[in-house]
Formats: structure tokens, sequence, C-alpha cells
């Protein structure tokens, strides 16, 4: 196995027909004189959940805030529903790890803010701001601040802005890194169901690989720095049964060992 693997797929469930919702092509970032893509190209099938998981510094944030249009890449391109991404836009909404909720403002002001840029009027931007709080499950806490709130909480908040936009497509940076575990797999669980509702496509970055597995259809492993595609597999997770169950399935913990094996070329020694 090398750096300059080609993108390969894994047997599991097929990804659905037709355009796919966002195309990475052969995407170069350089920062100065470290380059940090190296020609990254990978799909996202609409309607699914794909993870981009490699080692930490090889990209993974950077891809993400290409696709987002926070940053331009150096060379390479991102189309969303096949036109080229250049700018941030409405199709797209991002949730950070950080949170990045404004301190002085309500849990409601935060849940309505994206609302708000867009000139939607106070009424209708709290009343929809209101039913996504209520979603992520912090009803009763819209007139709460942000530092009254638990890491959770406000990692919960910063979900309910990004859906209240709906945008056809949330990016997500590490968004449960901050949280212990056991709060982790809630969210994990949380966010499932609240996907099998609002129907969005999703691009999650994460450094867990058990997180990767259990919440993907599809996830894309970058090599270590400059990065490039190593593999993208769909695990094909049967999440019929409980939690519990799901992870200690041979299938899963399957999953999870195939892509250890993909990471441990890449690690730094």
């Amino acid at each position: 196995m090398t750096e300059n693997a080609s993108t390969t797929s894994e047997p599991g469930a097929a990804p659905p027909d037709g355009t796919p919702a966002v195309r990475v092509s052969d995407l170069t970032k350089e920062f100065g004189d470290n380059k940090a893509l190296g020609g990254v190209s990978f799909d996202i099938p609409r309607g699914e959940l794909t993870s981009i998981i490699g080692p930490s510094g090889c990209g993974k944030t950077t891809t993400l805030k290409i696709i987002a249009g926070l940053l331009e890449a150096t060379s390479g391109h991102v189309e969303v529903d096949g036109v080229p991404v250049t700018k941030p836009g409405p199709d797209r909404a991002f949730v950070f790890q950080d949170f990045a909720l404004m301190p002085w403002a309500t849990v409601l002001r935060n849940a309505a803010f994206g609302l708000e840029l867009r000139g939607v009027p106070k009424a209708e931007r709290e009343k929809v701001a209101r039913e996504y709080v209520a979603k992520v499950g912090l009803a009763g806490s819209e007139d709460v601040y942000p530092h009254q709130l638990s890491g959770g909480m406000r990692q919960r908040v910063g979900l309910a802005r990004a859906l209240a936009v709906d945008a056809d497509i949330l990016l997500m940076d590490e968004p449960f890194a901050s949280v212990d575990e056991q709060i982790r797999r809630k969210f994990q669980e949380d966010l499932l169901h609240l996907l099998a509702v609002e129907k969005k496509t999703v691009i999650f970055v994460t450094h867990s690989i058990e997180e990767a597995v259990y919440v993907s259809d599809q996830v894309v492993i970058l090599t270590r720095g400059p990065s490039q595609v190593s593999k993208v597999v769909r695990p094909g997770i049967d999440r019929s049964g409980g939690s519990d169950a799901i992870r200690r399935s041979p299938e899963y913990l399957d999953w999870v060992e195939k892509i250890w094996a993909e990471l441990q070329d890449y690690l730094e020694e």
C-alpha cells in the first residue's frame, strides 16, 4: 500500500444512481511551503452520510472547508449539483467543532442567526429556530446563554442553527469531539434519527474509526499529507438492532478493523 493508492470501492450497499450531490475533483491545497492536499477526488451520494477519516493533519478539515466555500483550492474544483463551488452558499450549512456561538446571544438567537443573515423576518425565523431547538432536545432553553450550557448542549445549538437554514448539505467538522464517550454515543444516535427525518446529505469529518463506521453510509479514507484518497468504502451496517447490538456485531467490528488496517500505513512513526 502506498500513499498514492488509487480510489477503490469495497463491496457493500450500492450508492444511489444519478448525479452525486457533491463531486470533489483533484483538489490540491498549499499553505506556503506546506502542501496539505495532493489531488483529492471523491463523490458524495445524495441523501447519505459520508465520513472523511485519515491521519491527524491529513487535510480532512481543509477538504471540508473547500467544499463549504470557506477556503479556495490551489487547484482542482468542487461541484454541488453540477455547479462549481466558488463561495459559501445557501445549499450548504457548516457545523463547527468549536460551536462558533455568539456568547452574547440566547440559544434562540443563535439558532436563528443563519436565517437572520438571510433577511428572514424576526417572527418567522424565531418560529423556525424554536422548532429546531426542540428537535435537538433543547426545548425550554431558548432564553439561556451559551455560557450556561454544557459543551454538548452548545453543540446541539450549533446543529439547530445549521438545520434551521434548511440547507440540502450539512458539513460537520468533528462535531462530537469535545464531549465524553457516553454523550458522543447519544449524539450519534440522535443524529441518525434526525437525519432519517430531515433527509439531508451529510459530510462528516471524524478522527474516530468506530464513529465513522457507526454513522456512515460511505467512508472516504485519506492518506497522510499531501493527501490523496486511499479508499472509499461502504460499510452497509444493519442498523435495525439496538446500538449495543450493532457495536458488538461481527459486521461492525470487521469494518472497524478493515479501516484501521488501511490507516496503519499512513500513521506517523
